[in-house]
C-alpha cells in the first residue's frame, strides 16, 4: 500500500478519530456489571463474540459494499446498505451508536477528502434521507481514499476491536499491558474476517449475536453507567 494510503488508513482506525465511540461500550458494560466478563478470557470471549457473530459479516461486509457501490457513484447502492443496517440493528442503544459513529465519520471524511461523494452523501443524512449508519461512512471514506477492501474490512474490526479495550480498561481490573495482549491475540480473527468480509456480496450480510443485543437492551436499567451503550 503505497505511503498516503497507509497513513489515511491509519487516520481513520485510530481510536483517537472524534467519532464519539469512546462514549459506547456496545453491551460490554452490562457483562462487567452482571459478573460475566471479569477478567481476560471473558473479555476475549466476549470481543470475538462480537467480531465473529456481528462486526465481521454484518458491519465490515457493509462496509466494503459501500466501498464499492461508492467507487462507482452508485450512491443509491450505498443507501440500501444503510436501511439494511437500520433493520438489522434491532437493539436501539446499538442502532444509535453506529449512527452517532456514522454522521461524525462522514463530517470528518467529507471535511478532509473534500470529496464529492462524502458531500452528497452527507447532505443525503442531514436532510434525513439515510441513516447513515458507520459501517457506510467508513466504506465511503475508504473508496476516496483508496483502500482495498480487504484492508478496509480489517481497519474497521481493528477500530472496533481497539474501542472495546479501551472501554475495558475502565470497566475492570486489567491494565494496559494486559489490554494490549488482548487485542494482539485477536489479530488472526480480525484477518479472517476481513478478508471474508471482502469476498461476501453485501446482500449477505448477517448478523447473530443475541447475548450482546440483550445486554445492550439491558444497559438503559443499570443504576449507574459509564458508557451510552
Amino acid at each position: 500500500m503505497p505511503a498516503a494510503r497507509l497513513v489515511s488508513l491509519l487516520h481513520f482506525a485510530d481510536s483517537a478519530l472524534p467519532t464519539g465511540g469512546y462514549a459506547h461500550s456496545l453491551g460490554l458494560e452490562t457483562y462487567c456489571a452482571a459478573g460475566l466478563v471479569a477478567d481476560r478470557a471473558g473479555l476475549e470471549a466476549f470481543l470475538r463474540a462480537h467480531l465473529e457473530g456481528s462486526a465481521g459479516p454484518c458491519d465490515a461486509t457493509a462496509a466494503v459494499g459501500a466501498l464499492r457501490a461508492g467507487g462507482v457513484r452508485d450512491l443509491a447502492a450505498c443507501a440500501e446498505i444503510d436501511g439494511t443496517l437500520e433493520a438489522m440493528k434491532v437493539a436501539r442503544e446499538l442502532r444509535e451508536a453506529s449512527r452517532q459513529m456514522g454522521r461524525q465519520t462522514l463530517r470528518i471524511g467529507a471535511a478532509l477528502t473534500e470529496d464529492d461523494r462524502l458531500a452528497r452523501y452527507q447532505a443525503d443524512l442531514e436532510a434525513g434521507r439515510v441513516p447513515g449508519h458507520h459501517a457506510v461512512a467508513f466504506g465511503l471514506v475508504a473508496g476516496a481514499a483508496g483502500w482495498t477492501p480487504a484492508d478496509a474490512a480489517a481497519a474497521l474490526l481493528y477500530g472496533s476491536a481497539a474501542l472495546l479495550v479501551g472501554a475495558a480498561l475502565r470497566l475492570m481490573r486489567m491494565g494496559q499491558l494486559e489490554g494490549q495482549r488482548v487485542l494482539w491475540s485477536l489479530g488472526p480473527l480480525i484477518e479472517r474476517l476481513a478478508d471474508e468480509a471482502a469476498r461476501r456480496d453485501p446482500a449477505d450480510l448477517w448478523s447473530f449475536a443475541p447475548g450482546i443485543e440483550i445486554q445492550s437492551v439491558r444497559h438503559a436499567a443499570l443504576p449507574a453507567r459509564l458508557f451510552r451503550s
